[in-house]
């Protein structure tokens, strides 16, 4: 089956030598404006010949770390200093960016479980086909950068997942450990499909990601580790010609399903276990407190293996279903 042509359409030359910064131009035909366009900023910085990264923020709209160091970025990048191509998009999920939602305000879509999109489908499968099919076949090393949004807080780290292909495997282990945060995660996704991780992934491309902090904002530490962490990408990827800025990393694995605790009961949660803090099998992360009521003993939420506190729900009440806690086996 031949998909019809994707709608977007670049508002600059992706092949121009130098800076060119434009828009993806998507139309959406609203009450508002009838011939209205979602407008999605986008950078292409490019040098001499060699390989290309499409740098993505703002999957999600409330996590900021990616859009403060891209935009940074696309602003500073000098074309001349490059030996290959760089291509930004910090905002990609433009309008639950400017809602500050993790989902889109127009059709309620989670971007990062959209893809490969669909060309007919609504703004945001539309957004998540044309990275597929326009943006990540121009790519070698792909990085996408996250954060904890509004309901999670993580300690900073960079991620490559477990592939079935090792090689593949290895050549985004070493991206990750250029990266240099605070921390750096081998993971086991258990929520894959529809992720751009994905599909990136299933085009052989070397893959990226990160889990910067969280709780609706960035911190000068998150901000920081963002722009210092996309720099060393482009230099380990041979892109950009100037000095790495090493920092010391600590390795951890999420090896299966038992990283997670979820809530089964709603109510106001208690944090037993800061992050970045050791936690053992058995022992509890967390407490719910029952709100209907007074007088009942509140609900511990254990752990199912030894390791530390990598991330956990943010706000202080949690609803039934919710991802409470999540630990990390270092190495």
């Amino acid at each position: 089956m031949t998909l019809p042509p994707a709608p977007v359409t670049p508002t600059i030359d992706l092949d121009a030598p130098g800076a060119s910064h434009g828009f993806l131009r998507l139309p959406h035909s609203r009450d508002d404006s009838a011939w209205g366009s979602v407008m999605i900023p986008i950078a292409v910085l490019r040098g001499g010949d060699g390989p290309a990264a499409l740098l993505l923020g703002g999957s999600h709209g409330d996590e900021y770390e990616g859009p403060i160091a891209l935009f940074d970025l696309a602003r500073s990048l000098d074309p001349r200093a490059l030996a290959g191509t760089v291509v930004i998009v910090p905002a990609l999920n433009l309008p639950a960016f400017r809602a500050g939602t993790r989902t889109s305000p127009i059709d309620r879509g989670n971007l990062n479980r959209s893809f490969p999109g669909s060309p007919t489908g609504g703004v945001t499968q539309k957004i998540a086909d044309y990275v597929t099919r326009a943006l990540l076949p121009r790519a070698d090393i792909v990085l996408d950068v996250h954060s904890g949004g509004r309901t999670l807080d993580f300690v900073p780290f960079a991620a490559a997942h477990l592939l079935p292909d090792k090689a593949q495997e290895a050549r985004a282990t070493a991206a990750v450990a250029a990266f240099a945060a605070p921390f750096s995660m081998q993971m086991l996704e258990i929520d894959a499909v529809g992720m751009l991780d994905t599909t990136a992934e299933a085009m052989g491309k070397c893959f990226v990601t990160t889990e910067l902090g969280g709780g609706g904002t960035a911190r000068a530490e998150t901000a920081a580790i963002a722009r210092r962490g996309v720099r060393n990408l482009l230099i380990h990827a041979g892109i950009l010609n100037a000095a790495p800025d090493p920092a010391p990393t600590r390795w951890l694995d999420m090896p299966s399903g038992d990283c997670f605790t979820f809530a089964e009961d709603a109510g106001l949660l208690e944090p037993v276990v800061d992050l970045g803090a050791p936690v053992r099998a058995g022992r509890p992360v967390a407490r719910i407190h029952r709100t209907d009521r007074t007088g009942l003993a509140p609900i511990e939420l254990t752990a199912k293996l030894d390791g530390l506190l990598a991330a956990r729900h943010f706000p202080g009440l949690v609803q039934q279903g919710d991802c409470a806690a999540v630990v990390a086996v270092p190495r």
